[in-house]
């Protein structure tokens, strides 16, 4: 699989709120940390944080807009499409930089600005 490929699916398993599926990217001690949050580590608090976070949302479409690739190491420009547990429909603009370990996750940092997404 390409990493264009790799991209789109991760953003699937994103998208169909599978935490479980979410944490199986990330090495045992994996790091992520969304936005300016405190950064969770290991793949069980990975999934619990994303499970909670996608309990927050009615469904999310992410884009892969570009991407990078430098020494095993991504950087993914995109969008995605959230659509509120109200109904609203609001699209938000990110960046994720992955330092991989081989094929797996060591740590996954969002910059993003989710304000539209909470906003009244």
């Amino acid at each position: 699989m390409n990493r264009k490929e790799w991209l789109e699916t991760l953003g699937g398993v994103i998208d169909a709120k599978d935490s479980e599926q979410f944490a199986s990217y990330f090495t045992e001690e994996g790091i992520f940390r969304f936005g300016n949050a405190e950064p969770v580590k290991g793949r069980r608090a990975v999934a619990d944080y994303v499970a909670a976070f996608f309990n927050m949302i009615k469904s999310s479409e992410h884009k892969v807009v570009n991407f990078w690739e430098q020494n095993g190491n991504v950087i993914w420009q995109g969008e995605v499409d959230y659509t509120r547990l109200d109904g609203k429909k609001v699209k938000v603009h990110f960046t994720n930089i992955f330092y991989m370990n081989g094929e797996l996750i060591d740590q996954y940092l969002i910059y993003i600005d989710n304000t539209p997404l909470f906003a009244e």
